[in-house]
């Protein structure tokens, strides 16, 4: 039985290439058994398949070469146990970062065809609103700006990767200037998470009864509806009971069409 490869050989057998089985040479990870001095030509023995099947399963495990030199060049029964104890608890944490951004289309999905099916625009309502889970940063903005600073502030804060926030994000007008009339700054932003964010910065959004309105446009346009959702909950002879949230719902991200975009603004309320 032929036990000797040539490096073309080599690669088709174990599946992979010959500029992968270069490299490997090159850092030293996995050399040829004998380098033809005259024509350089490198040639493998077959006892060297294991190792070359251990590298390609330890990369299927996500370690890095450097990780996996280390390992062969240590190799034990503790070692590889740990190896696998450690691979185990990053693939739980990609497990979750991955659980945690389908919700977030999920969610998302679910924005988009109420942005579709929308109450009428500029008309009040009563809704009861479930509990909400949130991360919010206090700070006052007061332009777009501002805003932009502060969403990276969140995200860094939040240690939160950049795609939770897609449609997530909300904007907080806090009870005491709802009370005075005053809609042209904000003293919060939030971004929405569920369950399987598990940060100690994690809040709640009340459930309750929330009186709330749409309207055509982003947070630039709101100031005049939330005087008409202040008088409506007048009308309704109930009080404001909180803060105010807003989120633009569908935006110049998703649309290009001004005609398209949606913002929702709530506000909680008690007899």
């Amino acid at each position: 039985m032929k036990n000797q490869f040539q490096i073309g050989e080599m690669a088709a057998i174990n599946h992979t290439t010959i500029k992968t089985l270069r490299y490997y040479d090159q850092i030293g990870l996995f050399k040829p058994r004998y380098v033809d001095p005259h024509t350089g030509y490198r040639y493998y023995e077959a006892e060297q398949f294991e190792r070359l099947n251990t590298i390609q399963y330890l990369k299927t495990m996500g370690l890095s070469l450097r990780e996996i030199q280390v390992h062969l060049d240590n190799r034990s029964i503790d070692d590889f146990q740990e190896l696998l104890a450690n691979q185990e608890a990053e693939i739980d944490r990609q497990i979750r970062t991955l659980q945690s951004i389908k919700h977030r289309f999920k969610h998302r999905i679910e924005d988009l065809e109420i942005g579709r099916h929308h109450p009428p625009l500029g008309h009040p309502q009563l809704e009861m609103v479930p509990e909400r889970r949130v991360i919010r940063l206090d700070q006052v903005i007061r332009t777009n700006d501002e805003l932009e600073v502060a969403l990276r502030q969140l995200e860094n804060q939040a240690e939160l990767q950049a795609v939770i926030f897609i449609g997530g994000v909300g904007l907080v007008i806090e009870q005491h200037e709802l009370a005075q009339h005053r809609f042209d700054e904000y003293h919060g932003i939030f971004v929405l998470v569920d369950e399987t964010t598990t940060s100690s910065l994690v809040a709640t959004i009340p459930a309750g009864c929330y009186a709330s309105i749409y309207h055509n446009g982003n947070h630039t346009q709101s100031a005049q509806y939330y005087d008409q959702l202040l008088r409506y909950v007048a009308d309704q002879r109930k009080t404001v009971a909180g803060d105010a949230i807003e989120r633009t719902i569908i935006d110049q991200y998703v649309s290009r069409d001004p005609q398209d975009y949606l913002t929702k603004i709530e506000i909680p309320i008690k007899n």
